[in-house]
């Protein structure tokens, strides 16, 4: 049997159908088109699901189960999006009207959750019982995973990893709160790191490899400018590295998981993260002096790992 799983996002609808070894064998796409009535969303959900399942050679009734992952606060109990801000969604019961247009059962969880899930089965969290997976993109993301089940409090709220503070008083996060972990360690602040640097430094290889315009400036310029051998790229670099390892420590210190994976386009790094990572995690962590310890990894699954993770994500609801 065959799974279907739904990346719902702000800019994107992505269906795919997974296979029993994991493996997307057909996607369908549509545009989100924020903001607009949420039936209108979910009518091209499900219209998407039903072109990922012709495309994949397979009937309806091939498919097992499917689930979503979705943005903002979700209930996966009820099957409900309590609220999404970016779509606009409030108390829509997502799941059940996607039943209703397809006739599949749907089951559905928070994004990042499905996502974490997904890496968690079929990725760079394969074989462990406890896994966290950071997502660091236009804020830090984050799942946690405990004897196989996501985490996510008695609320179904918990599991914000971005919004716990590393700098009181620090920068103003979207949240509303000074010094999250978000405000330093997502590839936002990456971009506002590495133009305060661009600034500061006007002889910087940083600001040719964006061609002298520093609204070009992407979550690559200090890295490619520190490959290059530009301090002040390195400097940037650095410091970044420092805040993304102040949030992993925490959450090793107070999860201890088997394996914390990171994801986002700054993983693609690889070592040039890791390595650094690791140095900061041998002096800092609180199990530092025992056998076992949490290894770090980067995600292997890429935006595959939301589609996999909501496909099977009935698994943990049933």
């Amino acid at each position: 049997m065959y799974r279907l799983g739904i990346d719902l996002g702000g800019t994107n609808i992505v269906a795919g159908v997974v296979d029993e070894n994991y493996k997307i064998i057909a996607t369908a796409k549509r545009k989100t088109n924020c903001p607009r009535k949420a039936k209108e969303i979910i009518d091209d959900m499900a219209q998407a699901a039903l072109e990922a399942i012709k495309k994949a050679g397979l009937e309806i009734k091939d498919i097992e189960s499917a689930g979503v992952g979705s943005p903002g606060a979700i209930n996966p109990v009820d099957r409900v999006v309590t609220y999404a801000n970016n779509l606009g969604f409030k108390n829509v019961m997502l799941a059940k009207e996607l039943k209703d247009a397809t006739g599949i059962e749907f089951y559905l969880e928070n994004d990042a959750n499905a996502a974490a899930y997904g890496e968690y089965i079929a990725g760079a969290g394969k074989g462990a019982k406890n896994f966290i997976m950071i997502t660091l993109g236009t804020g830090v993301g984050g799942g946690i995973i405990i004897d196989g089940k996501i985490y996510s409090g008695s609320n179904y709220a918990g599991g914000e990893l971005g919004h716990t503070v590393i700098s009181m008083d620090g920068e103003m996060c979207s949240c509303g709160r000074q010094g999250c972990w978000e405000a330093y360690a997502s590839a936002t602040a990456l971009i506002r790191q590495t133009k305060q640097a661009m600034k500061k430094y006007s002889d910087s290889l940083m600001w040719s490899i964006c061609n002298n315009d520093i609204s070009a400036v992407n979550g690559l310029t200090a890295f490619d400018a520190m490959r290059k051998g530009d301090m002040a790229g390195k400097m940037v670099v650095d410091k970044y590295i420092s805040y993304i390892a102040a949030g992993i420590i925490n959450n090793i210190n107070i999860f201890q998981p088997e394996i914390l994976c990171i994801g986002g386009g700054v993983s693609k790094e690889g070592d040039n993260l890791i390595v650094p990572i690791e140095k900061y995690l041998k002096g800092e962590n609180y199990a530092r002096d025992l056998k076992k310890k949490t290894l770090i990894k980067a995600a292997t699954l890429g935006n595959d790992a939301g589609i996999i993770g909501a496909a099977y994500i009935g698994d943990l609801y049933k």
